[in-house]
Formats: C-alpha cells, sequence, structure tokens
C-alpha cells in the first residue's frame, strides 16, 4: 500500500513550489530594500522577520508593519507580496481540494483507514467478502453475539448502506474487488486472529475465488461459501472448504422434513434462530398434489425433494426449453386464473410461488387463493424490503435466500457441535422432537433459545478441572444450578454431550463429567453468564457442589478459623 501522505505530496508538488518561491521572493525583498528606524537612520529587516511578516501578512492580510513603520519601497513591496500570495494559496488550496476530491486518492484514504482498522482488532474475526442482506443478518446476529465482523465488498453503495447500520460492535468496510488476493490480504486474511472467511457474493465464480484464495493462504482458518448451482457447489467443495450453502436446496430440504415430521421441522427452524428471533409458529403441510411456479434453481431443488418425500407435482413454467421442464409441464407464468386452472388448482393441497420476480409470486398467491382458499402457501422472497407484502399476503412458509443462509451460518460459526446434534436428531421421529420442543418452550419465553458449547477444560471450566483434579466428579445437573441458590435450577438443559468419538443425546443430569467433554446447553438468553460462575469460580462451584459457602478474602478466613479454634477449646 502506497504512503498517503507521499501520494498527497506528490499530487501537490507544483502548488507548493509556487508557494516556496513567492515566499521566498517576498522574503528576500523584505531582506534586501532598506528601511528606517524610530531615530531616522537606515535599518534593515533580518530573515527571521521577514518570514513572520510574510506568514501572518499572506494567510490574514491584517497586520502592523515591524518592527518600524514601513518606508515606501517597503510598502510597494508588501503590495506585490500581498496579491503574489493570496494567487499563490487560492492555487494551492483549489489543487489540494481537487486531489481530495480524486476518486483514486478517496480509494486509496479509505483502504488506509481500512488498514488501521484491521490492524486495531485484537479478538477472534470473521472476513466476510460481499454485503447484501445475507451479510446484513449475519453481521447483526454474530455482532449481538459479540463477534467481530469485517467486511468487503465491490459496491460502494451498499458499504455506505453498512456505515448507516447501527450494530452493537462497529463493522470495518472496504470497497474493493474481493476476487484479488491482495485485496483478501488487505482484509486481515493472514492476521492470526482471522478466524474465518464467508464467500456471500451473488456470483459463485466469486465465491469460488474466495474459498480457494483462503485455503491457499491461510489454511488454518474456517471456509464458508455460498453456492447457487450444484456444480458450483461441486467445484468449491472440491478443494476442502469447510461448508457450502445452497439456499434452494437447504429451504427445500426443510420442506421435505415439515411434510414427513413437522415437529422436527421446527426443532431445526428454533434450534438454527438467531438471538432475539421470535419463535416460528407450527406448520403441517398437506399431502397430496401441489403445484410448483416456476422451475428454476429454486423449483427444482423443492421438486426433487418434493418427489423423493412422495408427493406428486404439477409444474408451471414460462419458459419450459430454457429450464428443461420435465414432459406435462403447464406453460405460463401461474399469475392467471387459466394457467392455474390448467393445472387443476382446484384439487391440488399446496402450492409453492418460487420464481425469481417477488411482484409474480404475490400475484400466483393471490390468485390461487380466490381459486382455491384451502392452500397451502408456500412463496419464495427475493427481497428483503418486501417483507411487510409477504406478510400482509399471510403465506403458510416464506422462503428468503438470506435468512436461510444467514441462519445456518451463524448456527456453524458460534455453535459447530449444533450440526452434529441435528444430524443425530434427524434419525429419530416426530415424537421425539416434540418432547425436545416442549422443554424449550418452557425456557425460551417466546424468543429463539440461546444455543452455547461448554468444554470441559483449563480455559472454558477451570472451577471443573480443578475439581477433577482432586478426585470429585462433578454431574451435569450441577451445571444447571443458580449459582446462589444451588436448589434452584437455571433455565438450561443439555442437547449433546460429546466424549471422544461417543455422543450422548439428551443425557441425564447424574451423568458424571470428565476432562475433555463437549457439552451442547441450550437455554434463555442472558442466562449463560450465570452458568459461568459454576464453572469459572472454584468457591461457587463449591457451593454448588457441597452446599457450604468458602470465605473469600484473608480476613474473613482469620475470623472463621478463630471462630472456629474457640469452639474446639
Amino acid at each position: 500500500m502506497h504512503n498517503i501522505a507521499f501520494v498527497l505530496l506528490r499530487r501537490i508538488r507544483s502548488p507548493l513550489v509556487v508557494l516556496i518561491c513567492v515566499y521566498s521572493i517576498a522574503m528576500l525583498g523584505f531582506v534586501l530594500i532598506p528601511g528606517m528606524d524610530d531615530e531616522g537612520q537606515p535599518w534593515k529587516m533580518d530573515f527571521f522577520h521577514a518570514f513572520y511578516f510574510v506568514s501572518f501578512m499572506g494567510s490574514t492580510i491584517g497586520f502592523g508593519e515591524i518592527p518600524y513603520p514601513f518606508t515606501s519601497g517597503q510598502r510597494m513591496w508588501a503590495t506585490v507580496t500581498i496579491y503574489s500570495s493570496v494567487v499563490a494559496w487560492l492555487y494551492a488550496i483549489g489543487s489540494l481540494l481537487a486531489v481530495v476530491q480524486d476518486p483514486a486518492f478517496r480509494t486509496l484514504s479509505r483502504q488506509n483507514t481500512f488498514r488501521r482498522s484491521i490492524s486495531r482488532i485484537n479478538s477472534p474475526f470473521y472476513l466476510i467478502c460481499g454485503y447484501g442482506e445475507t451479510s446484513s443478518l449475519l453481521i447483526r446476529a454474530l455482532t449481538e453475539a459479540g463477534i467481530r465482523s469485517v467486511v468487503i465488498d465491490a459496491d460502494q453503495t451498499k458499504l455506505n448502506t453498512l456505515e448507516l447500520e447501527d450494530y452493537p460492535i462497529p463493522v470495518p468496510g472496504l470497497c474493493a474487488d474481493v476476487s484479488l488476493p491482495e485485496v483478501l490480504i488487505l482484509g486481515g486474511l493472514k492476521q492470526k486472529n482471522c478466524i474465518g472467511c464467508v464467500a456471500l457474493t451473488d456470483q459463485d465464480p466469486i465465491n469460488l475465488k474466495v474459498a480457494l484464495t483462503s485455503k491457499l493462504l491461510n489454511p488454518s482458518i474456517k471456509v464458508i461459501a455460498r453456492a447457487e448451482t450444484q456444480d458450483a457447489e461441486l467445484n468449491i467443495a472440491s478443494f476442502g472448504t469447510d461448508e457450502i450453502i445452497n439456499p434452494f436446496t437447504t429451504f427445500a430440504g426443510r420442506l421435505a422434513l415439515a411434510l414427513h415430521s413437522p415437529s422436527m421441522f421446527m426443532l431445526f427452524e428454533w434450534m438454527t434462530g438467531v438471538p432475539h428471533e421470535p419463535l416460528c409458529k407450527p406448520i403441517y403441510p398437506p399431502r397430496g398434489t401441489w403445484i410448483l411456479c416456476g422451475y428454476g434453481r429454486f423449483g427444482k431443488a423443492v421438486h426433487e425433494r418434493l418427489a423423493a418425500e412422495g408427493v406428486s407435482t404439477t409444474i408451471i413454467e414460462e419458459k419450459p426449453e430454457l429450464t428443461e421442464a420435465p414432459k406435462g409441464t403447464v406453460v405460463g407464468r401461474g399469475t392467471e386464473a387459466p394457467t392455474l386452472l390448467e393445472a387443476d388448482i382446484c384439487n391440488a393441497v399446496g402450492i409453492v410461488a418460487g420464481t425469481d420476480d417477488d411482484s409474480n409470486n404475490l400475484s400466483i398467491i393471490m390468485t390461487a387463493r380466490e381459486l382455491n382458499p384451502h392452500l397451502f402457501m408456500v412463496a419464495r422472497k427475493n427481497h428483503r424490503a418486501n417483507a411487510s407484502i409477504f406478510q400482509a399476503a399471510q403465506t403458510n412458509l416464506t422462503m428468503q435466500r438470506g435468512s436461510v443462509i444467514a441462519h445456518k451460518i451463524f448456527a456453524l460459526i458460534t455453535t459447530p457441535l449444533l450440526a452434529e446434534f441435528l444430524r443425530l436428531a434427524i434419525t429419530h421421529n416426530n415424537a421425539w422432537a416434540e418432547k425436545i420442543i416442549a422443554r424449550v418452550s418452557k425456557i425460551a419465553d417466546g424468543e429463539a433459545p440461546q444455543i452455547w458449547t461448554v468444554n470441559i477444560n483449563n480455559e472454558d471450566a477451570p472451577a471443573l478441572t480443578d475439581a477433577l483434579s482432586k478426585k470429585i466428579r462433578p454431574r451435569l445437573k450441577q451445571l444447571y444450578a443458580h449459582p446462589r441458590e444451588r436448589d434452584v435450577n437455571l433455565p438450561i438443559f443439555t442437547l449433546l454431550l460429546k466424549r471422544n468419538n461417543d455422543e450422548m443425546l439428551l443425557p441425564d443430569g447424574d451423568t458424571p463429567l470428565k476432562n475433555g467433554d463437549q457439552i451442547l446447553l441450550c437455554g434463555r438468553h442472558d442466562i449463560r453468564n450465570q452458568m459461568e460462575w459454576v464453572l469459572k469460580n472454584r468457591n461457587v462451584f463449591h457451593y454448588i457442589h457441597t452446599g457450604e459457602v468458602l470465605a473469600q478474602g484473608w480476613l474473613w478466613r482469620k475470623l472463621i478459623t478463630s471462630k472456629s479454634k474457640n469452639k474446639n477449646s
């Protein structure tokens, strides 16, 4: 990176030369032109007084003649100097303003400001490439969880929006091409406290380049990439990218899950919710014939998953040749009643408005509702700005790419163990999921619960590791105890306990803990800090384990010791 001061001086070199020449000639004139002192004797101004006089004359043009009144020759030279210095200053200031407003200089200035912002980050952070609806939702969730983020995007307009957001933690942003390795390095990719890179641009080739560059330049960090086509997904996965998220297949999988296990669907939604998000209500998609409007990337993913569930679908597509729609596809957009009637809307049980145009999707929903008010309605929302309209449309389920991606990435970043829990949970039936939902409902207080991981080690749980070293076996239920009232449980329960290669779903509270255990906990927001007293404060854990309150401080310990001696005597 160029030094901004050097670039500035180089760009205003000519104005500075002119200004220096004007001042030098003016000073030389005042030194050479003779003056007269108070006694009428000849007197010449020295260079210091000449520099002092020219300096405040050139900037203010309000002065007294120093140290003696000027002669006619000096006043004539002062008049020439006044006009020449004013012209020189106007030229210099005009050139400086032109440089400051120059796009190239402003870009360099922003890069230097961004570089300083990155150098001041001491805590772990994620480098997020691409800023839009998805990134905005993700950054909001991360900052509320206390995790730093850095953003790079090629569109300055989007970054202007970033600056207006009131995130709890400042988020540095830079306008640059993220496909360039030097830009990613500038964003802190190779810094020790950069723990991950998230590629969220709207172009799969750029996400591929970002993921590849990140893996080569810093193999130790976690790389998460967005991919909206199967080819891009396979390509990004080929060099070991940690997570690849396709919003269309993810949502289609959730819809299929809701068809055969509504409670499991709700459990997935609750577990991957962002902080303070309201709990979603249960949905019960019916089985029967569904109508699918739009056979693009989203439509194909939904069609594939519905077919795997044994659900028959009738497809409506405006350009079936381009999208390679299957035989029997009804040609049209689905916004017109005749097209929907041709697809037998009256005998269908559900409809998916899955085009890439929000107006068309809303029109499909409104027209379908008039023809068949009992339909289960699923709509694709392409732009978050239209959220209020989709809410007014009262669809049963709404798919927004940004929300789907942000929720999944947030869960992967904050609680990697949650992915293992969900993988194990999917193998259970709907009744099992209902039991967990009932437990979450009791503690969630209407908001998505907080999910976090506790590692039984010296860093996360020094009080427990100290107890284990003394042959004390703490139990899982002791983590739930209130740090001031051991008989009162905090609104927390355990989802998963991982010990080496063994995984225990919903372990019993009497399960003994060991060094190296990983515990996935679910609880109400702001409860985690209270639980950490048990994990990190040895006196608190001693109270939870034995019921005995240890004296803290030298004076109290002396008093208790003296009392016990008096009793014994």
